[in-house]
């Protein structure tokens, strides 16, 4: 069985790591967290124009009709450049979303718009610090219109699009359903939430009386709906993992190489040895388990669920990990401000928590292998 990306996805994604590494170094990624800037726009104008967001929608809507694992090469060289665009709440999420559960109508509305990179969209499902779950899921839609609170809502400030978790009335998971939000038709405002990576702006959106449309023919299917987006966006959030992983380890073996003391290099001494080999062994064991989640992702394999699971396990642990023990490395020079450990650190603390911590998917991993034992 080849596990293996194809030679025009091998190319597809040395493009995007020659761009990034080109548009988008670490002072990038400063400037947008100092100055609070909601994302790097000259970054995301290029890839827009590179047609990276386009990737997977379907030609018939704006897009280039590629697939799952075209998505995945790019989201690995997103996470190894720490990059601040909404890329992932824009394709991963929200078009997603519209592609996959849309009517041909709301498709032909908003995905063109989403592929050119006119909109930005996101998803908006938490509604405080606790898990999202059938039973706390309290925005309310009635006659058109959706009234409460989600937060926090990552790139919700710059996002004009969003896919909302909303109650339908009702109880358990036949109450939620998704409803599609014109951020910019009235009844919406933005307030800023502070999180420990501020080169991914989060805000807290407020509804009252905002025009919303349930996505599909019918509500409430937004449970089942949800958990799919889900699943899909854990794998290519697994992606951008390896990729940090990958940048952490390469700074510390970098940094460990050119710093001496007591006259011989950090690397060659074995507690530095150890911490490059942990944090390798991690990065493959997430890359292995990010590989089997593409290809059931990309093949819409029956178990997806389990391998989107593996794959935010093994990339959480291993991102904060690489990202702590880079630190580690780097010694006192490593905690500074000055220093670019600490966005790594930050963005592997981040995306730990999206789309759900590794708590929650260990509990959904295990839920699923107990069902299966026992058909």
């Amino acid at each position: 069985m080849n596990f293996d990306f194809s030679d025009d996805q091998k190319m597809l994604k040395e493009q995007v790591r020659k761009f990034l590494a080109d548009k988008c170094p670490m002072s990038v990624t400063r400037r947008v967290l100092e100055k609070e800037e909601p994302y790097a726009a000259e970054v995301w104008k290029g890839l827009v124009e590179m047609g990276l967001t386009g990737t997977a929608i379907p030609e018939e809507f704006g897009g280039l009709g590629l697939g799952a694992l075209e998505l995945c090469v790019i989201a690995e060289e997103l996470g190894r450049a720490a990059a601040p665009v909404p890329f992932s709440s824009s394709i991963y999420l929200a078009a997603e979303a519209l592609r996959l559960f849309g009517t041909k109508k709301q498709k032909e509305t908003w995905l063109p718009k989403l592929a050119s990179g006119e909109i930005i969209g996101t998803l908006a499902v938490s509604e405080g610090t606790h898990a999202a779950h059938p039973r706390n899921i309290a925005v309310k839609h009635a006659g058109g219109k959706i009234n409460g609170v989600k937060q926090p809502v990552v790139d919700g400030g710059a996002a004009s699009l969003a896919i909302v978790a909303v109650n339908t009335g009702g109880s358990g998971e036949g109450a939620v359903s998704l409803a599609i939000v014109d951020l910019k038709a009235g009844g919406v405002s933005a307030a800023p939430v502070r999180t420990l990576d501020p080169s991914r702006q989060h805000v807290t959106l407020t509804f009252k009386d905002a025009p919303a449309e349930i996505l599909g023919p019918k509500p409430g299917e937004g449970w089942s709906q949800l958990s799919r987006v889900l699943d899909g966006a854990a794998v290519l959030f697994a992606f951008e993992q390896v990729g940090g992983t990958e940048a952490a380890l390469e700074m510390a073996r970098d940094y460990a190489l050119e710093r001496y003391a007591f006259g011989r290099q950090i690397g060659s001494y074995q507690a530095i040895k150890h911490k490059l080999a942990d944090m390798y062994v991690k990065k493959e064991l997430a890359k292995s388990n990010a590989y089997f989640g593409a290809m059931m992702l990309n093949d819409e394999g029956a178990e997806l669920t389990e391998a989107a699971a593996a794959s935010r396990i093994a990339g959480s642990d291993a991102y904060v990990f690489a990202a702590q023990e880079n630190i580690q490395t780097h010694g006192g020079i490593g905690y500074t401000w000055e220093s670019d450990c600490q966005f790594h650190y930050r963005r592997a603390k981040l995306l730990a928590l999206a789309v759900g911590a590794p708590i929650q998917w260990k509990e959904k991993l295990v839920a699923r292998l107990e069902a299966k034992n026992a058909a």
